[in-house]
């Protein structure tokens, strides 16, 4: 189990994702778009959300 909180990526952003590492991904992707304007994910991104990521 991990969570990762998205104002470690985005500053200002209070979101915070627990589950599997597929899971917060999946649940991360939706909020950047829904919430970030992302059109799409780059991959740089879900490398910095990968490294910040801890144990839950």
């Amino acid at each position: 189990m991990k969570k990762f909180r998205c104002g470690d990526v985005v500053p200002g952003c209070t979101r915070a994702f627990t589950g599997s590492v597929d899971e917060i991904l999946l649940a991360v992707a939706g909020h950047a778009r829904a919430d970030h304007g992302l059109v799409e994910v780059p991959d740089e991104l879900v490398v910095q959300v990968r490294s910040a990521m801890v144990d839950a």
